[in-house]
């Protein structure tokens, strides 16, 4: 099964109570919440840098499809 934004939205969401969040954060929020080992392995596709909210990642995932 792919992942999709919608499960990455899920996962991580959290991690933007208090922006900025880094990739490292992100990767932390996902695993505390079981993330499938895919998922964690799109997050790591990311750059090393600072996102503010889900819509700065985008850009980076533009393969992943919005849902089912």
């Amino acid at each position: 099964m792919d992942v999709t934004r919608l499960e990455i939205a899920d996962a991580i969401e959290d991690a933007f109570n208090a922006p900025p969040a880094s990739k490292a954060d992100l990767l932390a929020q996902a695993t505390a919440k079981r993330a499938r080992v895919e998922l964690l392995d799109t997050l790591n596709r990311l750059p090393e840098r600072d996102y503010r909210n889900l819509r700065d990642l985008w850009p980076h995932l533009a393969g992943v499809p919005v849902g089912d």
